[in-house]
């Protein structure tokens, strides 16, 4: 099938596991090392570049699987951080999560909620609710990929990450 097909590599798909210093949640794996799978002689540096952006999104699938497992609903995602920035990225985070993804006007939003939170300190009037409320969306991706060829994707990745566990 399509999905064995892909995760064995055939389909050149190169899936990329950086678990430089083990692996955490969900599979707690410290003595995990990286590792990269599927590459040809006709791999180029593109090819090293999108397989490393395509591991954030299979990671963070592997974490909201494991929230799922404990029964827990996750209807959208809101994310932050420089690699927000990337719409590319972010469109492929939604595909593979299968979940709406929110990015902030501020993609900063840990050293925004620090001083927030500096704010709230110097002024008890202010909760958490006020705060929450001043959250602003700039963007919002909406997952548009087939489920056949994100779970031929996934398969490849959770092929990946078996060797990985196994072998590394």
């Amino acid at each position: 099938t399509e999905a064995i097909a892909r995760a064995q590599g055939s389909n050149n798909e190169i899936y990329m596991v950086p678990a430089l210093t083990g692996l955490g949640a969900p599979h707690w794996a410290p003595n995990a090392r990286g590792a990269i799978y599927g590459i040809t002689r006709d791999t180029g540096p593109a090819d090293f570049v999108r397989a490393a952006l395509e591991s954030v999104a299979y990671q963070t699938n592997d974490l909201f699987t494991a929230i799922a497992g404990d029964g827990i609903p996750v209807s959208v995602v809101r994310v932050d951080g420089g690699m927000t920035e990337n719409d590319w990225l972010m469109q492929f985070l939604a595909d593979i999560i299968d979940v709406p993804v929110d990015r902030p006007v501020v993609s900063e939003t840990t050293a925004l909620g620090a001083a927030m939170l500096a704010l709230m300190q110097s002024d008890p009037s202010i909760t958490l609710d006020d705060l929450a409320e001043r959250w602003q969306r700039d963007a919002s991706f909406t997952p548009t990929m087939d489920g056949v060829e994100r779970d031929a994707l996934v398969a490849g990745w959770n092929l990946a990450m078996k060797r990985t566990l196994t072998e590394g």
